[in-house]
């Protein structure tokens, strides 16, 4: 397969071998994509380096605080640097502290509120803003999002608010950089086991939920989180844009 052959990806977001970002990641580059990868601080460098030492010992890792504008800048500068373009980016970067994900909602306090948008939603505002000037041919930025922001999942709480505010940027970046030929869509996948849902109380449960009254009677494979991020990165989404795809085995559209 080689659908994305020539392009240059980079990915936020990869903890671990179960996180949705190295889900897309291993899809892009099998699609024949050349990757570079953010790790955040050095306990989850070793992580990253492991996973992506299969596409190469020349894969570029960088470290990156989504909250501060000068380690975002490095990233960047460091992709021009060996690349000189940048064709895919993948923000999967989302945090909140295990505090808010409890308890009620109306409780949330002030500094939880703000790192929760801080991360999950204007990093990609920040991150955008960096890849524009190098996607010289157009491009496709793709966000992680979850249907908490679309109604209320217990427990799910500020993040299901920040995920919003991460949706709404999403159109509106697609509505700037759309001259540019840059597209920009959300992923909204169904509960996955990974090291940022575990954090949500009742996991297990949703997960259970899920399974029991989504159309298709199952939960949402990893791979097929790939398969539409290859798509999305691709010619065959070329007038799509400002949109959030919902991955889900259909749950969505159920009413009850």
């Amino acid at each position: 397969m080689s659908a994305l052959k020539g392009k240059i990806g980079l990915v936020f977001g990869v903890a671990n071998k179960r996180s949705i970002a190295w889900a897309i990641a291993q899809a892009w580059h099998e699609a024949g994509a050349t990757l570079a990868f953010t790790y955040q601080g050095d306990r989850l460098k070793s992580n990253v380096e492991q996973l992506t030492a299969t596409f190469g010992e020349d894969t570029l890792l960088i470290p990156c605080d989504v909250t501060s504008d000068e380690d975002i800048t490095n990233v960047f500068s460091a992709v021009k640097e060996k690349f000189g373009k940048l064709d895919l980016l993948l923000h999967s970067v989302a945090f909140a502290p295990k505090a808010a994900l409890e308890g009620r909602f109306v409780d949330t306090d002030r500094e939880a509120f703000r790192m929760a948008h801080d991360i999950s939603a204007y990093s990609l505002i920040a991150v955008a803003r960096e890849a524009a000037p190098l996607m010289i041919e157009g491009g496709s930025i793709i966000a992680m999002s979850y249907y908490g922001a679309e109604k209320v999942i217990p427990h799910y709480n500020v993040m299901g608010v920040a995920k919003a505010a991460l949706e709404a940027s999403t159109r509106y970046l697609a509505n700037d950089l759309g001259p540019d030929k840059i597209r920009v869509n959300c992923i909204s996948a169904g509960p996955m086991n990974t090291l940022a849902a575990r954090g949500i109380s009742g996991f297990t449960s949703m997960l259970k939920h899920y399974e029991a009254h989504a159309p298709l009677k199952r939960n949402v494979e990893p791979s097929e989180l790939g398969a539409t991020g290859v798509f999305l990165a691709s010619g065959g989404s070329a007038a799509i844009t400002g949109q959030v795809l919902y991955v889900d085995a259909g749950y969505q559209i159920m009413g009850m």
